[in-house]
């Protein structure tokens, strides 16, 4: 399992400025409107419960989601967290795709910290499991296995949306073996944005669900988990526990709020300027990638002269997630049609047959 994460050493390298940023779609600023919606915000201590603005935006992300209560936390990890926690015991096992962050990205906290095993089911391209695989993962009533407890899903999964029907039909298996069911929707609403579905359709049948303000929503930081209330009181002290517990919240909270306003319908801007980059890059001699998964703002490339198109870009200040063959470009609201042009022009740049030699040779 490759991360998208930089390493250390990569982090440490990274010298040129950087005037186009296609990493992750967390690397979105602030609008001078958001921050001033900041600045003016009114604030309490959280932890007491008496912060005006933390309490509106659990409220209204809840009531986005159709979920009776919500809980704000300073990252989609500590949600996820919380979130499992709050459904498992020590010894009880969690079910999850072997792509979802919940497994391959949270340095397994789950474990680490809450004693909770992974059983991590194989996905295809597009994230999916089936039936047959999560029929296979819940284990008997035997004291030799640990008790599975929950199903975890994602959507979407590396940019891809998730079958509404087929997640109704895993939930429902799950419910029949007796499993409660949790959401990493940290970017749910491009799923809902891209399909012109009410978010909460899309998690209808689940019962608690992460959402992330972080990545294509613009806000600094935070994440909600919502769900039956006494769900969430039970993440609310495990919050608490894991040191997530915030005093004057509320000017993150304001952020959160102003972008459920303001910031979701202008996530199908990105969408369309991922198909507009895929559309111009299709068809270049040494980049391949598979335009079936190019369904909301992410763009999975493969070139055997991935370093050094890479490299390439940053000299031009456009920086990409780059391992080995494979990239990552993830288009965002600081993305907008002039850094579109630049990006396309930069990238077909590279892979011109007179240019793409003698820059090799150099790098």
């Amino acid at each position: 399992m490759t991360s998208h994460y930089p390493s250390a050493e990569t982090r440490s390298s990274i010298s040129s400025p950087i005037t186009i940023d296609l990493r992750s779609d967390t690397v979105t600023q602030p609008s001078h409107a958001m921050r001033q919606i900041m600045a003016d915000a009114q604030v309490g201590d959280d932890v007491y419960g008496d912060d005006p603005n933390v309490n509106a935006l659990e409220h209204e992300t809840a009531e986005l989601l159709g979920k009776q209560s919500g809980l704000f936390l300073p990252s989609g990890t500590m949600s996820n967290l919380a979130g499992v926690l709050a459904h498992c015991q020590r010894g009880e096992e969690v079910v999850v795709g072997d792509k979802y962050h919940i497994s391959c990205d949270e340095a397994a906290g789950v474990a680490v910290l809450g004693s909770v095993a992974m059983h991590a089911l194989q996905t295809d391209a597009f994230g999916r499991f089936d039936l047959q695989q999560l029929n296979a993962a819940v284990k008997p009533n035997d004291y030799h296995c640990p008790m599975t407890r929950l199903l975890c899903l994602e959507n979407t999964v590396g940019g891809c949306i998730q079958d509404q029907d087929h997640i109704d039909a895993l939930v429902d298996c799950a419910k029949s073996h007796g499993l409660a069911t949790h959401m990493d929707g940290a970017r749910l609403l491009n799923a809902a944005v891209a399909q012109n579905v009410p978010p909460a359709r899309l998690v209808q049948s689940i019962d608690t669900v992460s959402l992330c303000l972080s990545k294509g929503l613009g806000v600094p930081l935070g994440s909600v988990l919502v769900g039956p209330s006494i769900v969430i009181e039970r993440a609310r002290r495990l919050r608490k526990m894991l040191g997530g517990g915030m005093r004057q919240a509320g000017i993150i909270a304001a952020a959160g709020r102003y972008a459920l306003q303001h910031n979701v319908e202008r996530l199908a801007q990105d969408h369309k300027r991922t198909q507009e980059l895929a559309t111009a890059l299709k068809g270049l001699q040494g980049l391949h990638f598979d335009r079936a998964r190019v369904q909301t703002n992410m763009l999975f490339l493969q070139s055997p002269q991935m370093p050094a198109l890479a490299s390439y870009l940053a000299q031009r200040g456009i920086a990409i997630t780059a391992i080995g063959e494979s990239a990552r470009i993830v288009l965002h609201m600081q993305i907008d049609d002039a850094a579109l042009q630049q990006i396309t022009e930069a990238i077909q740049g590279f892979f011109t047959t007179s240019n793409l030699p003698q820059y090799v040779e150099q790098v």
